[in-house]
């Protein structure tokens, strides 16, 4: 299995392509040639040696740290473009998955594997084209499981649909071959675990606030870190958080279950037992009983219970996999 690349007029190349990816359009491949025989006997990729390996033969001890992932997720076009960046560097892998399909799921795992078995020599974008169909538009990519390799912004698909183990693994190897051949050694960090990040300032106000119970406090944390930075999704998350708190700190869940069950379409009620479900971690109960609440009240309040719905999606994560059901089952009661 081979790829079709031609990295010449690196500069070029890298400029157009982040103009592709900032208008949203399909990145053009431009003048391309098979990949050079001099460059086939590729070095070989081994998703269970170095750090892999390493991690498997310490699996008897619990306290080892998880070893180093060069996969990193790719959300917004911000990012998408930062990473074509990156391509004049190393190797960037773009994996494009969905959640819905297991094919690409299983895809987007087997290139992490062996991208981390490079050890830094290039890494995995992952990206969830639900999320962003700009990366597939970018990419000329019209279903998933697929993937796109990058160097120096110029683009190789090296897959369209499932691929063995073995193929992924030399076209991979082609890919860093190429890469030597063009001075781009890769030298990438891993990827650093959201423990061991340092917590921006206000969100450590935020939460200093949160352990001592001040509620009051952590709110204003979280608002003024969001005026600060409209885009911070860390501090919207907080901050929903912080109202889900406010909101069950009061209440009485006998009381509360005794109203809902006494008046199904008592809103008020239901908002409240949802609550606090969701803070007791019966997140599907908090789910459905929002959702079938949805279905029986009238037009004028579905829009407020849709909203309440949406603020416990925030709360508890887009990707999470209760979530995604619920999210399709409003979308269906929606039309």
């Amino acid at each position: 299995m081979s790829i079709i690349f031609d990295p010449a007029d690196r500069g070029a190349s890298q400029n157009a392509a982040q103009g592709h990816v900032a208008q949203g359009g399909a990145v053009q491949n431009g003048a391309v040639q098979e990949i050079p025989a001099s460059v086939r006997n590729a070095v070989e990729l081994n998703p269970t040696s170095g750090t892999q390996g390493s991690a498997a033969s310490s699996g008897n001890q619990p306290d080892a740290p998880a070893a180093p992932t060069w996969r990193y997720e790719v959300n917004t076009p911000e990012e998408f473009q930062k990473f074509v960046q990156l391509s004049s560097q190393g190797a960037v892998i773009f994996a494009l998955y969905a959640l819905h399909s297991p094919s690409s799921l299983q895809m987007l795992e087997g290139v992490q594997k062996l991208v981390d078995s490079a050890a830094g020599s290039m890494i995995c974008a992952a990206v969830d084209v639900t999320k962003l169909p700009e990366a597939a538009q970018a990419f000329g990519v019209s279903g998933v499981p697929a993937g796109v390799a990058v160097l120096a912004g110029r683009p190789a698909p090296i897959y369209t649909g499932p691929v063995s183990a073995e193929d992924l693994g030399d076209v991979l190897s082609q890919v860093l071959q190429l890469a030597a051949q063009y001075q781009l050694p890769g030298g990438f960090d891993p990827v650093v675990p959201d423990d061991e990040k340092p917590l921006p300032p206000l969100h450590a106000e935020a939460v200093a606030a949160l352990d001592r119970g001040d509620l009051e406090g952590a709110r204003a944390a979280y608002r003024k870190a969001i005026t600060e930075n409209p885009g911070d999704k860390e501090a919207k998350l907080g901050l929903e958080q912080v109202e889900l708190l406010s909101r069950v700190k009061d209440l009485d869940m006998a009381t509360e279950r005794v109203a809902a069950a006494a008046d199904p379409m008592n809103i008020e009620a239901a908002f409240n037992v949802a609550d606090l479900d969701l803070v007791g971690g019966h997140v599907e109960d908090a789910y459905n009983r929002l959702l079938r609440l949805f279905s029986a009240v009238g037009p004028d309040d579905k829009a407020r219970v849709r909203e309440r719905l949406v603020q416990l999606f925030d709360v508890v994560g887009a990707s999470d996999p209760r979530t995604v059901k619920a999210r399709a089952a409003l979308t269906m009661a929606l039309f």
